[in-house]
């Protein structure tokens, strides 16, 4: 009978599985404190993506510039239909003119708010001539153009407004910056 055979009933003579073969080290278990693959951190530490509010903005600095973004969309919706929408500028140029020589990221926020709803008023003017010039034609494109980018404007607004209250100094994509 081979000797690495077992008779039957005996047990078998294999080593258990949780030992290494001869020659090998047994594994290591993991660290306590990493984290299980694709899992969330551990409970005692605070998610990297945690971030406090960025020091030398006061929060009333940070609210201020919050309500230059904001206060766009409240102008927009309040003129909308009537004086052209010019309310957009309003709100941003009113809270930049008072607050600009008072709190830096407030002047700071103020221009960039002010400068992209500047951008994206000439840019619904153009669109506009198009429509006019073409006789019409034109609004084939100014029509969907006008949808996307009010969309767009309205998104980049508010993400301009949270990012300002977490005291981040956001800056709009695609804006002519023509208050400096």
């Amino acid at each position: 009978m081979n000797p690495n055979e077992n008779e039957p009933g005996t047990p078998p003579n294999d080593p258990p599985s949780s030992q290494p073969a001869s020659g090998q080290a047994p594994p290591s278990p993991p660290p306590p404190n990493d984290p299980p693959a694709g899992g969330p951190p551990p409970f005692n530490q605070p998610p990297p993506a945690a971030e406090t509010a960025a020091p030398g903005h006061s929060p009333e600095q940070r609210q201020w510039a919050m309500f230059a973004h904001l206060s766009a969309i409240v102008g927009g919706l309040l003129t909308a239909g009537w004086a052209g929408s010019i309310g957009v500028f309003i709100g941003p140029l009113i809270i930049w003119m008072v607050k600009k020589d008072t709190m830096p990221f407030v002047d700071d926020q103020g221009k960039e708010a002010l400068n992209f709803n500047i951008t994206v008023g000439i840019v619904f003017l153009a669109l506009l001539l198009l429509s006019v010039l073409t006789l019409g034609i034109g609004l084939i494109i100014a029509i969907p153009a006008w949808i996307i980018i009010g969309i767009a404007w309205l998104v980049f607004a508010i993400i301009g407004g949270i990012k300002a209250n977490e005291g981040v100094a956001y800056r709009y994509p695609l804006t002519m910056r023509l208050i400096k």
